[in-house]
């Protein structure tokens, strides 16, 4: 499986990025990406509530740590065939999208999508499921090469994104 790829980019003013191949899409107007990213990159990447997130920054309702445990237990009790959806995530920080040519006329939805390193990575949905994610890699480390698919959009404030609105 691939990792997320670390480079100094001028597509990303000139700083480190880290890039993963991605699908880009349009929604009301604006672009989202949608990423794989290995499970053991979720707890350095994306941060949820109980880090060092301001309050006016967080879009996602609080992390209650009592409904961790049963996630925790679906994945490892059901380690060949847990299925999770996607997590939603917000950017805060500059992101560049390079669009590979294929053979399928997917031309400007396939590529590559680099980050800033110094940008922010903010769950928006799915901080309970990321908490058991960590928790159940240290029970089996070998969940670490697996992936979750993340779902990717620029940060245009905290009300941008809200998953009790659905």
């Amino acid at each position: 499986m691939s990792s997320p790829k670390r480079t100094a980019s001028s597509r990303t003013g000139g700083g480190f990025s880290i890039s993963f191949p991605a699908m880009r899409g349009i929604q009301a107007g604006r672009e989202f990406y949608v990423i794989m990213c290995p499970l053991r990159h979720l707890p350095k990447l994306f941060l949820f509530d109980e880090e060092p997130v301001p309050a006016e920054l967080r879009a996602q309702r609080a992390l209650n740590r009592n409904r961790v445990p049963a996630l925790t237990k679906y994945i490892v009790d059901n380690r060949h065939d847990y299925v999770f959806s996607a997590l939603t995530a917000s950017i805060d920080g500059e992101m560049a999208f390079e669009a590979v040519q294929d053979d399928a006329g997917h031309t400007n939805r396939l590529g590559v999508l680099s980050i800033a390193m110094d940008a922010r990575f903010l769950i928006n949905d799915g901080q309970h499921r990321r908490a058991a994610i960590e928790d159940a890699m240290a029970i089996d480390p070998t969940l670490m090469e697996e992936t979750i698919p993340i779902v990717i959009f620029g940060d245009e404030g905290p009300q941008q994104i809200t998953a009790d609105v659905c």
